[in-house]
């Protein structure tokens, strides 16, 4: 085995003495199940860069307080979630006790500062037993000391830090107890090639068509509570580098191509407020719903079961109905949906961008910039004592049409906003072939003029956009203007057609 370093185990058997029998079958079964190679380099006496990738994910999700440090509370948690029982005092203090002669910085002093992470690798260990014992349901007993107390001498309570978390596995697989890390790693949603397993980042969800998904009261929880633990500085925003360290357990920022802080609200920095982080993920979640939950695996959601972070709502069809699932005494019928979407259409120039920018708190710009892409903002309106979270979707002129031929596209859709620019005598006409153009009428819809703060246009159309309302049996256009801040309460309007939307479709008579 010295010179051999793929070998795992020797074992001597005889079947005439018999001798060592069960052993060898343990020891072959053991291979398969817990096998060394992936884990450890024999050669090197080192971690392998795979798993030592994916034990430093685990200590960055484990570490909830981020001091970069796994106090007792932590190492008991961990201890919970991959063995099911709790460590005691004593092996706490036993464990440390074996990092501390492993190597240097394994064990530290718990305090408020984050430790920093390591860039080496654990130091290699003189020798390996190549006779494991049987597979172990928890750190094994072996490593625990007679002490009660997991405190220095001067009375300082220690923990383990990232680097002390990768040589307490290296310990472990040295001395032939590979179980205990591929424990470890299979709960953490690993699989034998040290990857995150498909059943793990995409659970099984079933969305009915016509229904919505939404983030349960535990999926927000989860999400605070992530934000609060990793906003440092305390000022109740995520700058760059505290969403850097937050992403760290996954790919990365999952809106890093979306225009992201711009498409919620942030502070005047550009760090993004609590509000902002939920109504981001409350869009996300909303839109795509399977990047939520490969996220929530991601960053460590606890339960085992990620879809309880999430809800589904009830298709969209029965609201319309005038069947909503409950009523409110004195304010009629409500959707039980918290989460709506609204699609922004109009003619280039009409303002859709503008009136977006406003509704996430971003500045008014002069300059005509044309949108050449879809553009998704979301933001928390308060309706009635309530918070609600509005998306709303621009698409730019190439790609409108294609949205709204798709009718599969239209039943995800809770209001469409048609703008046009009241100055322009030609822009209410382009949204009033649209209609014409596209089946829209069982869609609730708002007319939106834009603007206002310029000398009103008499548009080039049959009939003016008041009338053309009425006939539709919808309200009359909102008269807004981005430049002077005079929304005219728009988006709280978007949300209540959203809660009430079968009174305000239009008329398919009319």
């Amino acid at each position: 085995m010295a010179e051999f370093k793929e070998v795992e185990t020797c074992v001597e058997s005889s079947a005439k003495l018999p001798l060592n029998i069960s052993e060898v079958f343990y020891f072959a079964q053991k291979a398969v199940l817990h096998p060394t190679a992936p884990l450890y380099d024999s050669r090197e006496h080192v971690l392998k860069p795979a798993c030592e990738a994916a034990l430093r994910r685990i200590f960055k999700l484990c570490d909830v307080d981020k001091n970069g440090i796994l106090d007792a509370a932590e190492l008991n948690e961990f201890q919970r979630k991959c063995f099911d029982s709790p460590l005691q005092s004593q092996e706490l203090e036993g464990i440390q006790d074996m990092v501390r002669q492993f190597g240097e910085g394994g064990v530290a002093v718990v305090n408020s500062e984050p430790a920093p992470s390591p860039k080496s690798s654990p130091s290699s260990y003189s020798s390996r037993s190549s006779r494991a014992s049987s597979p172990s349901r928890s750190f094994p007993s072996d490593l625990s000391s007679n002490s009660s107390q997991t405190v220095t001498p001067t009375g300082k309570v220690t923990g383990l830090t990232e680097l002390g978390f990768l040589y307490l596995h290296t310990i472990f697989i040295q001395r032939g107890r590979m179980e205990t890390t591929w424990t470890v790693l299979r709960k953490f949603g690993y699989a034998e090639d040290l990857r995150l397993t498909e059943e793990f980042l995409n659970p099984k969800f079933d969305v009915p068509h016509g229904c919505s998904v939404e983030l349960s009261q535990k999926g927000y929880e989860f999400l605070t509570n992530l934000f609060v633990g990793f906003d440092k500085d305390k000022d109740g925003a995520l700058n760059l580098s505290e969403l850097t360290n937050l992403f760290e357990t996954s790919p990365g920022n999952p809106w890093s191509n979306q225009g992201f802080p711009d498409t919620t609200t942030s502070d005047e920095s550009g760090a993004v407020t609590l509000q902002g982080w939920l109504a981001q993920w409350s869009m996300t979640t909303l839109l795509e719903h399977k990047t939520t939950l490969a996220y929530l695996a991601y960053l460590g959601y606890p339960d085992s079961d990620t879809t309880t972070a999430l809800r589904v709502t009830r298709p969209r069809r029965l609201d319309r109905r005038g069947k909503p699932v409950a009523s409110v005494k004195g304010k009629g019928k409500v959707a039980g949906r918290n989460v709506f979407l609204c699609w922004v259409c109009g003619a280039a120039g009409s303002g859709k961008t503008a009136l977006l920018r406003s509704f996430v708190r971003k500045g008014y710009r002069d300059a005509y910039i044309p949108t050449t892409k879809g553009m998704s903002v979301v933001n928390s309106v308060e309706i009635d004592g309530s918070e609600k979270y509005l998306v709303m979707q621009e698409f730019g002129s190439k790609y409108e049409a294609e949205m709204l031929r798709s009718s599969k596209k239209a039943d995800l859709v809770d209001v469409i906003l048609y703008v046009y620019d009241s100055s322009d005598t030609n822009s209410f006409s382009y949204i009033s072939n649209l209609r014409q153009q596209y089946s829209l009428d069982g869609i609730p819809t708002l007319f939106v003029a834009t603007k206002s703060d310029l000398d009103l246009a008499q548009q080039r159309h049959e009939v003016q956009p008041d009338v053309y309302c009425r006939r539709l049996s919808l309200q009359v256009p909102v008269a807004v203007s981005i430049k002077t801040s005079q929304t005219a309460d728009v988006f709280a309007t978007i949300c209540r057609i959203a809660m009430n939307p079968y009174v305000s479709s239009a008329s398919l008579s009319a």
